[in-house]
């Protein structure tokens, strides 16, 4: 504007001085002169206004024009060869161009190219306005990874080099590369808005040309795909017979996700059923969640369940996870899981069943302070074929460790809780109200960095009412104190060795021999009055030692333990992480000065192991034996190789004395970007039969759709058929 001025200024000073009587040199009458000065100086003076304030107008916006060649006149400037316009974070670039001095607005033509931020704009013409950022363009095709478009018509502005709306009429949109297995949908109008929304108007959804799912309108954020999960799995099982099983997912909101599954099985019905996923709008991830459920109703062979009862005709099953931040300090977490036999799932779903073969119903919610947490848990049994220790609630406190004097800290723990377990197999309903406090005091001792030892003593007293189930009625206080210490020898060693071909730079052993005592007696007095809900199950591990640690509070025994331990790790230098471990070997074993009645006085030596010289290679056991015959209790081996993500092997197996002798091994080997081939073979040699064969082969489309080809033969008593196939095809990368 100031520019504007000056040339206003300037323009009325010449006007003045060419208004007079004085003869000129050419001539000329005086009058005739100062006529024709005027008129040219007149038509020059309003060239330079034109250009001048097209020029501040420009330069508000900071836009550079350029081109092979051009001319103008005194509003428009025609530009011809190479048109470029360039701004902060916008760039236009076309075959030719015109451009309106005075609004500002340029019409460009012939090969239409717009860049600006994550956009990529092409057409056949484009109206730009450089006051504005707005532009308007006809016969579209635009990208933003992982979106891509045409239409008929767009519009949109950019504000400060970012587009703040962009709509485009009559629009085909393909999540990723346009193509005949791509994710399309067509929309009346289309319409991505500042901050990754997007809003469609008269929407048809599918894949490539199939457009079979319609939605009047739709919104979501840039990142997810409009078919947010696509699965079918075809294939034969002799309980099933052919199956044709498929599920969809659907974005309603930006927040949430709907669709359905629903599988044909030609022996036993029809499975229906809704599923969902839900979370933050804004992508802050406070609130995520997900449903699942389906019904049949079965008319094929059912067997049995868990409990040798009959599977009922009717069936079905629901799962629902959630989890949610309400603030920085109150977290909430909940599962459901009702099934409406033990075996839904496992018939219908099996690849959900095996990760999660016992369901499990809870919601907790946790708060957090500066050294403490308040948690209130329950858990429910929802389903009839399982027994489950129920909290009806249990309302918990911890304080963690802390320093209350120098050198000394304490701990604390308190909770109360109504239990209750319904065993489902009839018999005897446990009930108790339980009131439980621990308090304990630690004072670590260290002699320099190489010893350290901590004597703990502490308490704990459970008050149980309200009792059912136990062997005495009435209820009953029990208090237990403990004493004990943890101590940790720790030394190490260095040795300047070097293997290029394991690529080993130095070694490093460090050493720690660790010794741990407790001693709580008297803790299964009065054990008839308890109501035994959270008891001892079985394990082959060694158990939590301290008495703040213990999970069978109910079924307590008096104990006076001495556990000794030795733990050992090899590293080497490692250019990327510092180090790296090469061998991992730890052992332990308890000596019971105190033990329940048919407890060794030693337990089982418990030892691991772990090599792992190279990426490329891994072993791993675990074994325990019993010091007093040397016999083996119970060994877990594995060997894994592997060449990147060429192939992979793994060796392993499972014996456990009396109960279980597995070998299995498993192997993947990738032909091409597409293929790869997968084998699973599982050997029981107690029963000398494969439990388990199973071959597949991984496709990949597109980088969008996988097939798996799956053929499993099973062997042995079973639900499972002996024989199955199954063709599973499932979207990746959306």
């Amino acid at each position: 504007m100031k520019l504007y001025l000056q040339f206003s200024f300037g323009f009325l000073v010449i006007l003045r001085l060419t208004h007079g009587t004085r003869p000129t040199r050419w001539g000329l009458a005086r009058g005739e002169a100062a006529d024709f000065a005027r008129r040219v100086i007149r038509r020059f003076l309003l060239l330079l206004l034109i250009v001048a304030a097209g020029t501040v107008r420009a330069a508000e916006a900071n836009y550079t024009f350029n081109a092979d060649s051009g001319s103008s006149d005194l509003s428009t400037a025609v530009l011809r060869g190479h048109v470029r316009i360039a701004g902060p974070g916008l760039l236009l670039t076309a075959d030719n161009g015109q451009r309106n001095l005075r609004t500002g607005m340029t019409d460009l033509t012939g090969n239409v190219v717009l860049t600006g931020g994550p956009l990529r704009l092409l057409a056949d013409k484009l109206t730009f306005n450089e006051n504005t950022g707005a532009f308007t363009a006809e016969n579209v095709r635009a990208g933003s990874y992982p979106w891509y478009a045409e239409g008929t018509r767009a519009e949109g502005t950019y504000v400060r080099g970012a587009p703040s709306r962009i709509s485009i009429d009559n629009a085909t949109v393909t999540y990723r590369e346009p193509g005949s297995l791509t994710p399309t949908g067509r929309a009346d109008r289309f319409t991505v808005t500042q901050g990754g929304g997007i809003q469609a108007q008269g929407a048809r959804l599918g894949v490539g040309a199939g457009l079979p799912i319609r939605l009047p309108k739709f919104q979501q954020t840039l990142s997810d795909s409009f078919l947010a999960q696509v699965t079918l799995t075809t294939g034969y099982r002799q309980t099933l017979g052919l199956s044709l099983d498929a599920g969809l997912l659907l974005p309603v909101s930006p927040s949430l996700r709907l669709g359905g599954e629903l599988g044909l099985y030609t022996a036993r019905g029809i499975m229906a059923g809704p599923i969902g996923e839900y979370a933050s709008a804004d992508g802050s991830e406070r609130v995520t969640g997900e449903f699942r459920s389906g019904y049949i109703n079965d008319h094929g062979d059912k067997q049995t369940d868990l409990l040798g009862r009959p599977v009922p005709e009717n069936r079905g099953f629901l799962e629902w996870r959630h989890w949610q931040r309400l603030n920085d300090r109150l977290t909430v977490n909940a599962h459901l899981n009702y099934w409406k036999d033990s075996e839904i799932v496992r018939d219908f779903k099996p690849n959900s069943f095996y990760p999660v073969q016992e369901p499990d119903t809870f919601a907790e919610a946790t708060s957090t302070g500066k050294n403490y947490l308040t948690t209130l848990f329950t858990r429910f049994q929802t389903n009839n074929f399982s027994t489950v220790p129920e909290r009806l609630p249990e309302l918990s406190f911890d304080l963690l460790q802390r320093e209350i004097r120098p050198g000394l800290y304490e701990q604390f723990h308190a909770s109360a809780a109504h239990l209750r377990e319904d065993p489902a197999s009839g018999g005897t309903t446990l009930e108790s109200d339980r009131l439980d406090a621990y308090y304990s005091l630690r004072r670590p001792f260290n002699q320099g960095d190489w010893l350290n030892v901590t004597p703990v003593a502490g308490g704990r007293i459970t008050r149980y009412d309200n009792t059912r189930g136990a062997l005495v009625p009435g209820g009953t206080t029990r208090t237990v104190g403990e004493l004990g210490f943890d101590a940790a020898l720790r030394a190490s060693g260095t040795f300047n060795y070097r293997n290029d071909t394991w690529g080993i730079n130095g070694l490093r052993h460090l050493v720690t021999p660790t010794l741990s005592y407790r001693y709580f007696p008297r803790a299964d007095l009065d054990a008839a009055k308890i109501p035994s809900i959270d008891r001892r199950t079985f394990t082959t591990y060694l158990p939590p030692l301290g008495l703040d640690s213990v999970r069978n509070l109910d079924d307590l025994p008096s104990v006076e333990t001495l556990r000794v331990g030795i733990d050992n790790t090899l590293q080497t230098r490692d250019s990327q992480y510092g180090s790296r471990d090469l061998v991992t070997f730890n052992a332990a074993a308890d000596f019971r000065f105190h033990r329940p009645a048919g407890v060794r006085d030693v337990s089982e030596v418990h030892t691991t192991l772990a090599v792992t010289p190279a990426d490329w290679l891994r072993f791993d056991l675990y074994q325990s034996f019993a010091p007093q015959t040397f016999s083996l209790r119970q060994i877990n081996t594995g060997l894994t190789l592997r060449d990147g993500n060429v192939w992979a092997l793994r060796f392993n197996n499972h014996y456990l004395r009396s109960d279980t002798e597995e070998y299995a091994v498993e192997a993947s080997r990738r032909l091409s970007e597409v293929l790869t081939l997968q084998g699973r073979l599982s050997y029981d040699a107690r029963k000398r039969r494969f439990n388990e064969q199973a071959y597949g082969i991984t496709q990949t489309l597109g980088d969008t759709w996988q097939l798996v080809y799956t053929v499993t033969v099973y062997d042995g008593p079973r639900r499972e058929s002996n024989f199955g196939f199954n063709l599973r095809i499932r979207s990746i990368g959306f």
